[in-house]
C-alpha cells in the first residue's frame, strides 16, 4: 500500500477564489456576536411580546432585489436583528398557544449550527452521521414498543411521514408490479377518523389515490374515531367492489388532542389485513411521560407511525420522523439503485442499505444532530416532565375556563389541548375570531382558532416548555377584559 498520508502528497494550492473568510479571526469575532445576539433572545423572551405584525417598511425590505455585491457578516447579521428577528411566529414564546408548535431550546440552536458546519448528506454513503439517525430512530422504536429491527427516517414533518406511510401501505397492498405499473384498475379505500389532520386526504391525493378513496368516519363524543361506523364502512366497501388497504389512526387529533383507540384499531386492522399506520405528530410524544403513556395503548402494534420532534420533542423546526417495523417494506417501495449511486462492500460508498433506500430523499441534512443533542443533554425524563407538565397546565386551564361564567368550554381535554369561547349573545363567531386577533395584534398571548360542530373555539395548545400557570391565567384575563369591551361595544 503506498503511502498517501497527508505529507507524502503534493501540497495543496491556495485558491484566493474560494468561499471561505479573507479574515478568520474577524469571521469569528462575528460569528460569535451573532450566537451571542440569539442567546440574548431566547433569554430574555418572556419579556417580550408574544408576536409583532410586519411593518410595511420591513416587508418592503424584504423585497429587495439579489445584491451583486458583498456586504459583510456584520451588516447582514444586523439587518437580521431589526428586519427578521422581532417579526417572528412568536412559538418561542411562553404565552404562543396557537396551533402544534414547538418552542426550540438553546440546545437544538447549537446543535443547528455544528450541524450547518459538517454540511453533511444523508442519502447514503458511510459517514457517521447516518449512526446517528440510526441510533435515534432505535431510541424511539424502543420508546413506542417497536420491534429493535424497525427502521425510519427522519424526514420535514409528519405531513410527508404520512405520505411516506401511505406509500409504503400502497406497495404493500399492490405488490412489486405496482411501482411500474401503478394501481392496475384497483380499486384502493383508506379510513380514517373525522378528526384526522388535512395532510391525510393530501397524502391520499398525492399518491395518485384521490381523496375520494379515503373513508372519513365520524368520531364520537370524545373525539375518537367511532369504530362501529368504521367496521360497518369496511364491510360496504368491500361488498361494493373496493379493496380496503390502509386504517389510519390519530394520536392526538390537531383540533382537540383526543387519541383513537389505538389498540382496537390495531385488532381490526389485523383481522381485516389492513395496513395500521398511526399520525402522533404530537401527541405520540406523551410515550416520554409514564404517566400519560397508557393512554396510547395500541402504538407498539402500528406497521408505521408518523410523529414530530420539532412540537413536544422541542426540537427546532424542521424534525420529523416516520418509523416502519418492518423496513423491508419501506425499501421495497422506495429504493431504486442507479449507477452512480452504486454501493461497495468497502469505503465511502459502503454501508448499504442507505437512507434513501427508504424514502424520496437522496439529498437529505443531518435533522438528526439537534433530536441526538436534544435526547442526550435533556434527557428523556426532563422532556416526558415537561410534556406532562403541559397536560397539567391544560387541565389548569380547562377549570379556570369551566369556573367563568362568561366563558363557554367546548370540548373534552384529552392531552395539552383546550377548545372554548367568550358567551357573545350575537355573532359569537365573528367576534371571537376578532378577540384572537386582538390577543395576537396586542403581543399578550396567541391561541389560534378551530371550528367545532359548526361553531368557532378559541384554541390553546399548550406545547411550550416555557409556559407556566401565570400565563393560562394572563390568557383567561386577556380573554375575559376584550370579551366584556366587545359586549359591552
Amino acid at each position: 500500500m503506498p503511502d498517501l498520508s497527508p505529507a507524502a502528497l503534493p501540497s495543496p494550492i491556495t485558491d484566493s477564489a474560494d468561499l471561505d473568510p479573507a479574515d478568520w479571526p474577524g469571521f469569528r469575532a462575528g460569528a460569535h456576536a451573532a450566537l451571542d445576539l440569539m442567546l440574548d433572545h431566547l433569554q430574555t423572551i418572556r419579556e417580550q411580546p408574544v408576536w409583532r405584525p410586519t411593518p410595511s417598511s420591513v416587508r418592503a425590505a424584504l423585497r429587495a432585489p439579489l445584491p451583486e455585491q458583498p456586504q459583510g457578516l456584520a451588516a447582514v447579521v444586523d439587518q437580521f436583528d431589526r428586519l427578521i428577528r422581532p417579526y417572528a411566529t412568536g412559538n418561542l414564546h411562553p404565552r404562543f398557544m396557537g396551533w402544534v408548535h414547538g418552542g426550540g431550546t438553546p440546545v437544538g440552536m447549537v446543535a443547528e449550527m455544528l450541524a450547518g458546519g459538517l454540511n453533511a448528506n444523508l442519502g447514503g454513503r458511510d459517514h457517521a452521521p447516518i449512526l446517528v439517525e440510526r441510533q435515534v430512530i432505535g431510541w424511539m422504536a424502543a420508546l413506542f414498543g417497536l420491534p429493535q429491527t424497525a427502521g425510519g427516517l427522519l424526514v420535514t414533518g409528519t405531513s410527508i411521514a404520512n405520505l411516506i406511510g401511505v406509500l409504503i401501505a400502497r406497495r404493500a397492498a399492490l405488490g412489486p408490479t405496482s411501482r411500474a405499473s401503478g394501481l392496475g384498475g384497483t380499486r384502493l379505500v383508506a379510513y380514517t377518523s373525522a378528526a384526522a389532520h388535512g395532510c391525510i386526504p393530501r397524502a391520499m391525493d398525492m399518491a395518485g389515490l384521490g381523496t375520494a378513496a379515503l373513508r372519513m368516519i365520524p368520531a364520537d363524543p370524545a373525539g375518537r374515531i367511532a369504530l362501529p361506523a368504521l367496521e360497518a364502512a369496511i364491510a360496504a366497501d368491500r361488498a361494493a367492489g373496493h379493496r380496503p388497504f390502509l386504517l389510519v389512526g390519530t394520536a392526538g387529533t390537531v383540533d382537540t388532542g383526543a387519541i383513537d383507540d389505538l389498540g382496537a384499531m390495531a385488532a381490526l386492522a389485523r383481522r381485516e389485513a389492513l395496513w395500521f399506520h398511526v399520525d402522533g405528530a404530537f401527541g405520540a410524544l406523551a410515550a416520554f411521560a409514564p404517566d400519560l403513556r397508557p393512554r396510547l395503548a395500541g402504538i407498539e402494534r402500528a406497521d408505521s407511525l408518523a410523529f414530530d420532534f420539532h412540537k413536544w420533542g422541542q426540537v427546532p423546526y424542521d424534525a420529523g420522523c416516520i418509523l416502519v417495523r418492518d423496513p423491508a417494506h419501506a425499501e421495497a417501495a422506495f429504493a431504486a439503485p442507479a449507477a452512480y449511486l452504486r454501493r461497495e462492500v468497502r469505503g465511502l460508498a459502503g454501508g448499504a442499505p442507505w437512507p434513501c433506500d427508504f424514502g424520496p430523499d437522496l439529498s437529505r441534512g443531518f435533522r438528526a444532530l439537534k433530536v441526538w443533542f436534544t435526547l442526550k443533554t435533556l434527557g428523556a425524563t426532563a422532556l416526558g416532565r415537561a410534556i406532562a407538565r403541559s397536560c397539567s397546565l391544560a387541565e389548569t386551564l380547562a377549570a379556570r375556563v369551566d369556573a367563568e361564567p362568561e366563558l363557554e368550554r367546548m370540548a373534552p381535554v384529552a392531552l395539552n389541548i383546550v377548545c372554548f369561547r367568550y358567551r357573545f349573545a350575537t355573532d359569537s363567531d365573528a367576534r371571537n375570531a376578532t378577540l384572537v386577533a386582538d390577543l395576537q395584534e396586542a403581543g399578550i398571548a396567541a391561541p389560534s382558532t378551530t371550528v367545532l360542530d359548526g361553531r368557532l373555539a378559541i384554541r390553546a395548545a399548550l406545547v411550550n416548555h416555557r409556559t407556566r400557570e401565570a400565563d393560562i391565567h394572563t390568557l383567561v384575563e386577556a380573554v375575559l377584559r376584550l370579551g366584556r369591551h366587545s359586549a359591552s361595544g
